[in-house]
């Protein structure tokens, strides 16, 4: 099948040489959408009116910050942010403080209630991001055409399944997919063959892992290592996902 613009990510991923190609393809997302806000679009009215309401997670934050190519764009959105922030903060964070307890003025019984609402309010505001919520649409596109090219091009469906499985995070990501837009039929192919992938890779992690902690035994020392040597960082990286591209982003 003759690739098109939106299919070539995906293809890419699954061509490459990753684990995981799927965040190998999220690492590319995050690099794009981190270059994006940090180019001539952070001086755009729509997108400042966007950073304003959003901001950026503690990791994201931290990768622009630590990218050293336009910390003034970095400042100018904090600056904005921060104001919008406390703007938005203002009339909750004045009634939330609780009278001090007098003969006149009574017991106040909902201080805690508002208290409560307040945390709440900050933790979501210190949560939101507007790279990680377009990371996560970029994401689920390509996740449709994914699975459009599972069942409609046969040279991507051999490689996908070449791939022999995901990381644990990826693999939740793709039956949430196939439950989303797979019908029945289609969803018990893919499932089936996607649940079989991960089980073999996952059961020769195991034994892999399994060697290398029963290569520290003396009586083992000389016989060969197998695939065992990198067994703790594929561990690593299939139960939590791969830093990949980690350099490019900063």
């Amino acid at each position: 099948m003759k690739e098109k613009i939106y299919t070539i990510p995906v293809n890419d991923a699954y061509r490459s040489d990753t684990a995981c190609p799927l965040c190998k393809l999220r690492a590319d997302v995050e690099k794009s959408t981190l270059d994006f806000y940090l180019g001539a679009s952070l001086m755009e009215p729509d997108t400042r009116v966007a950073t304003n309401k959003l901001g950026f997670c503690r990791d994201h934050l931290s990768k622009m910050y630590g990218r050293e190519i336009n910390r003034l764009g970095v400042g100018l959105m904090l600056h904005t942010h921060m104001k919008q922030l406390r703007s938005d903060l203002e009339v909750p964070v004045g009634k939330a403080c609780p009278d001090k307890r007098t003969l006149l003025r009574g017991r106040d019984g909902d201080y805690g209630k508002r208290l409560t609402e307040l945390a709440c309010l900050l933790e979501k505001r210190a949560a939101d991001c507007i790279v990680c919520d377009k990371i996560a649409f970029t994401m689920d596109r390509y996740l449709d055409v994914l699975l459009w090219m599972y069942f409609e091009d046969e040279a991507f469906r051999e490689a996908f399944v070449a791939k022999k499985g995901h990381c644990v995070e990826h693999l939740a990501f793709l039956l949430r997919g196939a439950a989303k837009y797979l019908n029945q039929n289609q969803c018990s192919e893919f499932v089936g063959v996607l649940l079989a992938m991960h089980r073999e890779a996952f059961d020769k992690l195991i034994d892999d892992v399994e060697w290398f902690t029963l290569k520290f035994d003396y009586r083992n020392k000389d016989k060969p290592w197998g695939d065992s040597k990198d067994a703790i960082p594929r561990a690593m990286n299939m139960l939590t996902g791969e830093e990949i591209g980690a350099n490019d982003t900063k």
